[in-house]
């Protein structure tokens, strides 16, 4: 498959993937040729993907997942080198937000279950994934973060803390494994059109919802598979000269 962002033949897994950037992302990766993993909370979300992605001709299967319980990550991990012995790629997606609120009324549960999903999750994920990379030869650990771990993000700060911290495991973890042919990157979207920004929408007035659509300089919604695309672009040996980065995909919000 002469393509560009070509990802023929390689595996991927994709957490969160029945939904959103991730459905869209799998979708992408499957149609270019790579054996997708989806693997969600909702193991039905994830089921009736694979089940569409092959219908279309392409390679994937399903794994439930709760990234926050270590066991069920490991389990994860087994489940995905059952279907080969080598993982190329772990896109490291799964996350949660919490609605727009002064930080002393988000309550300390909604701060707790942020972390654990949007940052816990995602370190449980990387050291499965490096272990296994370390002993295969090299991977990629994508993480999607956000611009609101690049910035500031009044209102919901919960969320903010746990994205800055993905982007600090990324940085970090790229330097400690350049030398074992791992790279470590992450995707920074802004408010994109998925299941997650829409209901967040549904909670605002029409101020608020105007306010959000517009707090870029495009006045829209990124769409999945704008994000989707870049995300196979990373995926793809064209990126190899890139770990530590994130690459944002904001319609201009922090230019």
């Amino acid at each position: 498959m002469n393509v560009a962002a070509n990802v023929e033949g390689k595996h991927i897994l994709i957490t969160g993937g029945g939904s959103g950037i991730g459905a869209a992302s799998a979708k992408v990766l499957a149609a270019r040729g790579a054996l997708v993993g989806v693997a969600d909370l909702n193991e039905d979300n994830a089921i009736s993907l694979v089940s569409s992605i092959k219908a279309s001709g392409g390679n994937a299967y399903s794994v439930a997942v709760d990234v926050t319980d270590p066991e069920q990550v490991k389990a994860m991990f087994n489940a995905a080198l059952s279907q080969a012995e080598k993982l190329d790629v772990i896109i490291n997606n799964a996350g949660i937000d919490h609605f727009p609120a002064p930080l002393t009324e988000v309550d300390d549960a909604m701060f707790m279950k942020n972390i654990q999903v949007n940052l816990t999750g995602v370190w449980y994920c990387m050291k499965n994934a490096l272990n296994h990379m370390t002993a295969k030869g090299g991977g990629h650990i994508i993480n999607i973060a956000s611009v609101a771990g690049l910035r500031s993000a009044p209102m919901i700060s919960a969320y903010s803390a746990s994205k800055h911290g993905v982007i600090g495991l990324t940085k970090s973890a790229a330097v400690e494994y350049a030398r074992a042919n791992i790279r470590v990157n992450a995707v920074c979207p802004s408010f994109v059109d998925t299941p997650m920004v829409q209901g967040v929408l549904a909670k605002l007035d029409e101020r608020g919802q105007k306010g959000l659509v517009g707090a870029n300089p495009m006045k829209r919604l990124g769409k999945p598979e704008e994000i989707a695309n870049a995300i196979a672009w990373l995926c793809s040996d064209e990126s190899s000269f890139m770990t530590g980065q994130s690459v944002v995909l904001d319609g201009g919000m922090l230019a």
